[in-house]
Parts: C-alpha cells; sequence; structure tokens
C-alpha cells in the first residue's frame, strides 16, 4: 500500500517595508558603534592647547581601549554614543539608578612613564561645587566613567617620586626624559632686531623682548616658549648667540592653586611626592595627610561619607588611623605645553580606575584659525602616530 505525503504549506517570507529595514540598519549601526567605541577605539578631539606642539587644537584622534584594557560600564543606563549630556543640549544623557563596579578587562600592557593617556579628569575635591554642567567643581556629579575626558603625557607612574627644579622633572632623583615637543621658556640673545616675520618662519608663536641696551649694540634679548627642537634649530643661525633655557619662577615663589594645598611651591619648583601604589604603605603625619588626604577619602574605594579628616587625623567608620595601606595605583600626569596645562601638579594623581586608553594617532587635523581656507586641513598631520 503506497503512501502519499500531504503537501505541507511553506511559510511566507515576510517582506519588511523600507521604514523597518532602515529601522533595523539603525539599531545595528548604533550597537556596532558602541561595542567599538567600549572596546577597541574611541574617536576624540583636541580643544585645548595643553598639549602643544605635540597636540594641536583641532586635531582629531583615536584612542586605544585595548592598550591598557577596557572597562566594564559603570553607569548602564545611557543614551548610546553620548558621554554627558544629549547632543546639542545640556539635559544629562545618564541615569544613575544603577551604578555597577567597573573592572577592567585584560590589556596587552599597562600604562608607562611618557604615553600619551586620556583619563576622566578626577579634580580637586578642595574645588567650589557648581553646576555639572559648567565646570568649576562639577566632576562630582559624574560617575567616574562619566566624567570629563582629559589627556596628558604620563610623566610617573604608582611608586614613582616626582620633583620639579627650575622647570626640569626630576623621577626617583634622575632628570626625567624630556618629550619631543614639550614646551620650555628660553632666553635668546641675538646680534640682529628679530621681527614677527622670523619667529613666525620657526614656528614660535609666544615671544617677547626686552629693553634694548643703549650701552651694549648689537644685542637683543628675547624670551620665548618653544620646544627643544626649535633650540637646536635657532643655535644654528650666525645672528643667534645664545638660547637657554629658564625657569618663570624661582624657588622661593610661592603660588596658590597647586597640589598639595598649602605647600609652598611654585609650577617650575614643585615636590617632591610619591606617587601613591597599590600595596605601599604611609603613616598618617601631617605632611602626608595633606598630599594623599583626598586620594584615602574620594578615590581608594572608600566611602567618602565615612572618611573624616579633620585636626590633622584620620579616622575611617569611626575609628582613628595612624597609617595606610593604598588600594589601587595611581598615575602622575602633565601636559607638553607645561605653561598651559591644568595638570598634575595642580589637581593631584589620577586613579587607575579613571584611565580611559591610550591615544595612538591622528586621523584628522582642522585648524581653526587657518591664514587660508586651502590651509583649513592639516595635511602634514593626517595619519600620524602620537609620540
Amino acid at each position: 500500500m503506497s503512501v502519499t505525503k500531504t503537501p505541507v504549506d511553506k511559510p511566507q517570507k515576510v517582506t519588511k517595508s523600507p521604514f523597518r529595514e532602515w529601522l533595523d540598519s539603525i539599531v545595528f549601526a548604533v550597537v556596532a558603534a558602541t561595542f567599538i567605541r567600549w572596546l577597541l577605539l574611541e574617536a576624540y578631539t583636541i580643544p585645548s592647547s595643553s598639549m602643544e606642539k605635540s597636540l594641536l587644537i583641532g586635531d582629531f584622534l583615536f584612542v586605544s581601549k585595548l592598550h591598557y584594557g577596557a572597562r566594564t560600564p559603570g553607569t548602564p543606563l545611557q543614551v548610546p554614543l553620548t558621554h554627558q549630556t544629549i547632543w546639542g543640549t545640556n539635559l544629562p544623557s545618564f541615569s544613575t539608578l544603577i551604578q555597577l563596579p567597573m573592572y577592567r578587562l585584560p590589556g596587552f600592557t599597562d600604562v608607562k612613564r611618557n604615553d600619551v593617556v586620556v583619563f576622566n579628569y578626577p579634580g580637586d575635591p578642595d574645588e567650589p561645587f557648581e553646576d555639572p554642567l559648567q565646570g568649576n567643581g562639577g566632576y562630582k556629579a559624574f560617575p567616574v566613567d562619566l566624567r570629563t575626558n582629559f589627556i596628558k603625557r604620563c610623566i610617573g607612574v604608582a611608586g614613582d617620586i616626582i620633583e620639579v627644579k627650575k622647570a626640569v622633572v626630576y623621577i626617583n632623583g634622575k632628570e626625567a626624559e624630556v618629550p619631543p615637543k614639550a614646551q620650555f621658556y628660553y632666553r635668546l640673545e641675538s646680534t640682529d632686531l628679530l621681527d614677527d616675520r622670523f619667529f613666525d618662519n620657526e614656528d614660535i608663536q609666544d615671544y617677547a623682548s626686552f629693553p634694548a641696551d643703549s650701552l651694549s649694540p648689537n644685542k637683543f634679548l628675547y624670551q620665548i616658549r618653544t620646544t627643544p627642537q626649535t633650540v637646536e634649530g635657532l643655535r644654528k643661525h650666525s645672528f643667534i648667540r645664545g638660547v637657554t633655557h629658564q625657569s618663570r619662577y624661582d624657588a622661593t615663589t610661592q603660588e596658590s592653586g597647586l597640589f598639595p594645598a598649602g605647600a609652598k611651591q611654585n609650577p617650575d619648583f614643585w615636590g617632591p611626592v610619591q606617587v601613591p601604589k597599590t600595596g605601599l604603605t604611609i603613616q598618617l603625619d601631617s605632611a602626608n595627610i595633606s598630599k594623599y588626604g583626598h586620594v584615602i577619602k574620594y578615590f581608594d574605594h572608600n566611602d567618602a561619607d565615612k572618611v573624616v579628616i579633620e585636626k590633622g587625623k584620620v579616622s575611617i567608620d569611626g575609628k582613628a588611623i595612624t597609617s595606610y595601606t593604598f588600594k589601587q595605583d595611581y598615575y602622575f600626569m602633565m601636559g607638553d605645553n607645561r605653561y598651559e596645562s591644568a595638570d598634575s601638579r595642580f589637581w593631584g594623581f589620577v586613579p587607575a580606575d579613571h584611565i580611559v586608553g591610550k591615544a595612538v594617532f591622528i586621523w584628522m587635523s582642522i585648524d581653526p584659525n587657518p591664514k587660508s581656507i586651502l590651509n583649513k586641513i592639516r595635511w602634514n598631520r593626517l595619519f600620524r602616530l602620537i609620540e
């Protein structure tokens, strides 16, 4: 007896509407971009002069999350592809209803001295609190992963002792390597009167002349801010008698607003201070409380409400302590444009959990003040590795 199969109707394929296909494509693109931005690479732009001449205002760069390892999201309730606010508005792009502990995925290197690093600005807890969208202390209103992004060069890693003398950085007692395009002040002596065109040709924007000395003809003095590379080029001119590195401050000058608060120092004569390191134990005398008290209270994974610092003493959860062991590593950051940089000399250390990634290369550079429309794009900076 034969058996005849009953034909089964095949399900008809549902055809998506153009709107549905368009919506699916957008969702896929947003998910893919969010994943790449979190795990692999993220694009940033340079808004300030703190890293000139290494990085210029208008440089667009990619920052690698792979080098140091990406952080797991601490603030998951956030509009995709935003940071603090929704594009073009002052509306917060996130909610703190859910806050998760952050972990760092394995990377293939650690933060090293002279790396150019993007990090979340830890800020100075002594800053006055103002509106979170206006700065000046507003970072306190943001979770760690949503604090303002800064970019600086790592000068010191955990455990290093940092000191600045006559505008020269010393690490563990030895003169530190100078970034190739770091800027310093110099005293320039010339036998010729130098004009704006000369300084423009030498790519020197910050310069000033000293009054001429009638008793010393053919002697013209200038103060310039430029890089060691440029100085070597200046010395090749026959009319340049000398170019001498100088600091803008002397050792007796005291500037306010530096870290740690109350120390008698200035940007050219600073420290020495040791960068905190996991497992490092310090005695909590008055000097160390001034240097590390805010680190213990705000950044070292303690409940800030349970850390009390007053009258030169520290207590945690109601118990007075005379020593403290750090729970994570920290870093010391400085801008290459040393006199235009608000950095660790002013607000202290960068905790390891604030590190975002390593700046790797410039993919676009737009001059905000070009001499002509033809010079709007800085073609010589495209796809340049960051040193």
